[in-house]
């Protein structure tokens, strides 16, 4: 069994400024791990490796300082990875980071099932593995807490708002995993020693099978953001010290209607 795990590189922070004028990030220079819920996904995609056979291939779409995560990724045990890095495609919004994905998984092989960690900790839409699936024409399922390979294909259980429903879906199929599916391995220094120089895989538009630009990054976007600003910190506060402190509290909370 193939598989493809779609991994990102997130800031390590949450102090990231972000431009004014495009509303997006400013990653440069600023400390980069994996997006926390694809530890998750490749996590997932490492046991049914072990337990039916296959491969394990990582991709992820950004710059080049990228290639960071990829190599965490082999000491984890993936077996290839995959960089897909071009200014053309930075900006994108949920529906051109979805297209930019199917294109670059398309550009690297066939897979029997794509996974994805739920969402990620910088954008928080959870919405771009079921665009990558839609856009590929595939079946997928989100929110899955169990994963086991039956047959052509895979039982899904997800843990959806009010339910827990299983669905079964023939391969090729995409899913998004939830955090508490398996626990994460930690990088191996035995990993790291034998793949040594690993080379990883580094691809821009060139190698996609649609190269027309304006399919991908802030023009290929069908969302652009209209205003983005810091919160207001407004928050009053009082200090009290002297010993009517309880009659002031409930005082305060009568004008507020608390009581």
């Amino acid at each position: 069994m193939n598989i493809f795990v779609c991994i990102k590189q997130v800031p390590a922070t949450n102090k990231v400024q972000v431009d004014e004028k495009t509303g997006v990030l400013k990653r440069s220079g600023v400390a980069g791990k994996m997006n926390p819920y694809d530890l998750y996904a490749l996590e997932t995609a490492l046991r049914l490796r072990e337990k039916h056979g296959g491969t394990v291939t990582v991709g992820t779409m950004g710059p080049p300082q990228a290639q960071a995560i990829i190599r965490e990724a082999y000491m984890m045990g993936a077996d290839e990875g995959y960089v897909f890095s071009d200014r053309r495609l930075g900006g994108a919004d949920v529906l051109a980071t979805g297209y930019t994905l199917s294109q670059a998984i398309r550009s690297v092989g066939d897979f029997d099932l794509i996974l994805c960690g739920k969402q990620t900790t910088d954008g928080d839409t959870a919405q771009v593995g079921p665009a990558i699936a839609e856009y590929l024409g595939i079946p997928h399922a989100a929110w899955v807490s169990r994963l086991e390979v039956r047959g052509d294909g895979v039982d899904a259980e997800q843990q959806l708002q009010d339910v827990v429903e299983t669905v079964h879906m023939p391969f090729p199929c995409l899913v998004t995993v939830e955090q508490d599916i398996y626990m994460p391995r930690l990088p191996s220094l035995k990993k790291a020693r034998e793949i040594g120089d690993k080379p990883v895989h580094v691809q821009g538009l060139e190698s996609f099978l649609d190269q027309d630009e304006s399919h991908y990054g802030l023009t290929g976007s069908a969302t652009q953001v209209e205003r983005i600003f810091p919160p207001q910190d407004d928050t009053e506060h009082e200090v009290w010290e002297d010993g009517n402190s309880a009659e002031k509290l409930k005082a305060v909370l009568k004008r507020w209607k608390f009581i």
